[in-house]
């Protein structure tokens, strides 16, 4: 019996999936079955009662889980602690992200760490803050990045930046003429948004509800860059975070306006799981993402 395979049993555990645990661990389904397979008679023992429509672990599975989770992290603990005194920061982090922060936050700060730590492997996933979320609950990945971080007792958070937020148009619509504009002027407006349970959405749609401002919703996207792309064939008008516009607004594709009435921020974080032990490696990505 390896430790490799406590883990893949503790990530099914968790998961309640064969997929994700498969993916998890870089193996296939039928690995992970052969794996499970060869715990049970290792401990003479049915650990998962086998369902189609329900995943239940056994008493002795529940058991078996509970002890591996604690062998786990004291594996890591050992491994991370010698790591720490070769002065070794190596290994592999998965992050997943939003679309925002991977393409236009992260990547100075991701080539500062690969250029100090060569060796570590950082695979990133880009997803929906949603699904950041079930990734770092599930152990899918190590670090998920968000914006308006949601308080989860499950979760460490770790504040980052603060990204202000502007409104953007097409250079010929008549806010590009100014520096600034009363939030009250995209009264009436064809308004380019996120979609509805995106975050930036809501403290978007809070923020005019909070000014009497009623805009005309014309198309919604799940992304920053499709948004963008609608304002540029002027579609409408968005508010978006300053730092996603950069080239646009260099290119002259976008017009940028800031708001008068108020500074309007977005606040930028990283979440990890609260039972995860952080390796050398982590901690360092983590440092330098906080501008360390």
């Amino acid at each position: 019996m390896q430790i490799e395979s406590l883990k893949v049993f503790c990530d099914l555990a968790e998961t309640e999936s064969f997929t994700r645990s498969a993916k998890i661990n870089g193996i296939t389904q039928s690995a992970v079955s052969q794996q499970i397979s060869s715990l049970e008679k290792h401990f003479k023992s049915l650990l998962i009662e086998r369902s189609k429509k329900k995943f239940r672990l056994t008493r002795e599975g529940q058991v078996l889980y509970e002890h591996s989770k604690q062998i786990i992290q004291t594996h890591e603990i050992l491994e991370n602690r010698l790591q720490e005194i070769r002065d070794v920061v190596s290994g592999t982090i998965r992050v997943a992200t939003i679309y925002s922060i991977g393409l236009h936050d992260m990547p100075p700060y991701l080539k500062k760490f690969l250029k100090l730590h060569p060796t570590v492997n950082v695979h990133v996933e880009y997803r929906r803050s949603n699904q950041v979320y079930d990734d770092v609950l599930g152990n899918v990945v190590d670090l998920g990045l968000v914006a308006y971080p949601n308080k989860d007792s499950r979760l460490e958070v770790v504040a980052l930046r603060r990204d202000m937020l502007v409104v953007i148009c097409h250079p010929n619509h008549a806010f590009a003429r100014l520096k600034t504009i009363k939030l009250q002027a995209l009264t009436g407006q064809k308004f380019i948004a996120f979609e509805p349970d995106i975050p930036t959405r809501k403290a978007i749609d809070k923020i005019l509800k909070d000014q009497r401002v009623e805009v005309q919703h014309v198309m919604e996207f799940d992304n920053i860059e499709t948004v963008k792309r609608a304002v540029e064939i002027d579609a409408g008008v968005s508010i978006v975070p300053q730092g996603t516009i950069t080239q646009e607004v260099s290119r002259q594709t976008l017009a940028e306006v800031r708001i008068e009435d108020a500074e309007f921020y977005r606040p930028l974080a990283a979440i990890y799981k609260k039972s995860k032990v952080l390796s050398p490696a982590m901690k360092q990505f983590i440092d330098i993402l906080k501008g360390n």
